[in-house]
């Protein structure tokens, strides 16, 4: 007993099939969290068992897993082996196969630290979203796109950690810029907004996390997709792409409901002026009549009436970021429109395990 009991509490060793990487991981550690600590950026999505982004295939070895949804790995995947691995914790040496994994991404691979701030700087967007700046004591290096998870204590001791995007480019590595979208039953933004999160609150930072980074050096079109806050990441893609110099046709498109739910346009107004190759394509849902002479309807119909308007048919990168039905919404469009799934580039926006949204 005392010898399984000592097998349990010491480091083991995870062999990746079929790249050929190997890391230690301690005892109690996740898998994923192992790699992200090692600089090995595998494929993930929430890092809390709900999306099944990390799923690969147990070869050899023992693992145990975290609580984790159904939907995530049903019971008959878990019997021919699949694991998640953010929910794993190895008790032997593990050898597991990648089921979704991407050179560029293993290559770009940046490890995870842990950064100390304060939230230097608030505003609010529209009704209901939010802009916060954060100024780390270090300088963080990221891709366009990524994510990091936030902690902050509350005025009244609450500890919060929720996930959000960077909206400013990697070229600003110790002001990071956040945007918030507030929900009914939101923590965070509830906080931010009721002052139980104030500017000036000290706030950890740990990243950063997430594969819907910008891909550099691409051929074809560069199609934009956001709603709400969403607007974060692909706001910093955006920037990061038409500051490295490259030319292609842009697409930007930004799904909302009425025009009061738009903000950044003077900012996309001057970007567009400075930049031709850059179209930006704003859908309302629920503008009222007269009020709105742009696009209607849901953001998807309108990326494939225009794709198909284009011709572009797959020629391109699409990095799109917002709310699960948006994204299961514009999956099928994209394939109907010739886009190859390494083309393709999500960020769901996942309800956290603490109400409230993770919102990166």
């Amino acid at each position: 007993m005392a010898e399984a009991q000592k097998a349990h509490q010491t480091a083991h060793t995870v062999r990746l099939e079929p790249v050929g990487v190997e890391f230690e991981v301690e005892h109690g550690e996740t898998v994923l969290n192992a790699a992200f600590r090692q600089g090995i950026a595998l494929p993930h999505g929430c890092k809390e068992g709900q999306c099944s982004a990390c799923k690969c295939v147990l070869l050899d070895g023992e693992v145990d897993m975290l609580k984790y949804s159904t939907f995530a790995l049903n019971d008959m995947e878990k019997e021919s082996g699949h694991i998640l691995l953010c929910r794993s914790i190895a008790y032997s040496d593990v050898e597991v196969e990648l089921l979704n994994y991407d050179e560029e991404v293993l290559a770009k691979a940046i490890a995870v630290k842990t950064f100390k701030g304060r939230i230097s700087a608030k505003e609010n967007l529209t009704h209901d979203i939010r802009g916060i700046e954060i100024e780390l004591n270090s300088p963080m290096k990221f891709w366009a796109g990524q994510y990091v998870d936030i902690t902050v204590t509350t005025e009244k001791g609450e500890t919060i950690t929720r996930s959000f995007s960077m909206a400013n480019t990697p070229h600003e590595t110790q002001k990071l810029s956040f945007i918030i979208k507030k929900y009914p039953e939101g923590k965070f933004s509830g906080e931010l907004d009721s002052g139980g999160i104030r500017v000036g609150a000290e706030v950890s930072v740990v990243g950063p996390y997430g594969t819907c980074f910008r891909r550099e050096n691409r051929e074809g079109a560069l199609v934009l997709v956001g709603a709400g806050s969403g607007m974060s990441p692909v706001w910093s893609i955006l920037n990061d792409h038409v500051m490295s110099g490259e030319t292609r046709p842009v697409y930007f498109f930004y799904g909302a409901r009425t025009p009061d739910d738009l903000f950044h346009l003077d900012k996309i107004a001057d970007l567009v002026s400075r930049y031709p190759d850059v179209t930006f394509i704003p859908v309302l849902s629920h503008a009222e009549e007269g009020a709105w002479d742009g696009e209607r309807g849901f953001v998807h119909q309108n990326v494939d009436a225009i794709l198909k308007r284009l011709g572009i048919d797959g020629e391109g990168d699409v990095y799109a970021c917002g709310p699960p039905p948006m994204i299961d919404a514009l999956q099928p469009v994209l394939f109907m429109n010739g886009f190859e799934m390494e083309r393709i580039f999500f960020d769901k926006f996942t309800t956290s395990s603490g109400g409230g949204t993770s919102g990166h």
